[in-house]
């Protein structure tokens, strides 16, 4: 494969990875919903997307909760019995409520995927991200090659800091 990419030039090899990556992209969506099923309020495990959030109703009467380990979930509490659960690494955890007396009131399981519109290119020992959401962009994603990892991050930075520079007061 490589060899017949080497024949075709630098810009032949640009369209070939696109149109590699939109095949893929497309039977990547044909084939999963992009969004994480519902829990239910009695189902065993919560499934969240990594970098994204679900909003659960914990039951009346609790005083703690207790994330087994929180680089793989976090949690936020709010107000009116709801906690927001955010995917933070790939895995399994667990999440506890207890009332005041520190009896279990519930017991579930966190379990983290990884998002369903990500297109993953390897060079060699070398891993990109991207969403192709429907144009394939960078993204970064745990376990992607820290080169590739903090350019991305550097851009996304440096834009966001012009963003926040264009908007400040004069002083």
């Amino acid at each position: 494969m490589s060899l017949a990419l080497e024949r075709i030039g630098p810009s032949g090899r640009r369209k070939a990875l696109a149109g590699l990556a939109f095949l893929l992209a497309a039977i990547t969506a044909g084939s999963q919903s992009s969004a994480a099923p519902e829990p239910s309020p009695t189902s065993g495990t919560i499934t969240v997307v990594l970098d994204q959030a679900q909003v659960l109703k914990v039951p009346d009467g609790v005083a703690t909760l207790i994330v087994g380990n929180p680089l793989i979930a976090d949690i936020s509490i709010q107000s009116g019995g709801l906690i927001i659960v955010t995917g933070k690494g790939y895995g399994v955890t667990n999440l506890v409520a207890l009332d005041r007396g520190g009896q279990v009131l519930t017991q579930k399981v966190i379990q983290v995927q990884g998002p369903r519109d990500n297109l993953v290119v390897y060079r060699g020992v070398e891993r990109e991200s991207y969403s192709c959401t429907p144009k394939c962009e960078q993204r970064i994603t745990l376990g992607d090659s820290p080169a590739y990892f903090g350019a991305v991050l550097g851009q996304i930075g440096a834009r966001t800091s012009q963003a926040q520079g264009a908007i400040q007061p004069p002083k």
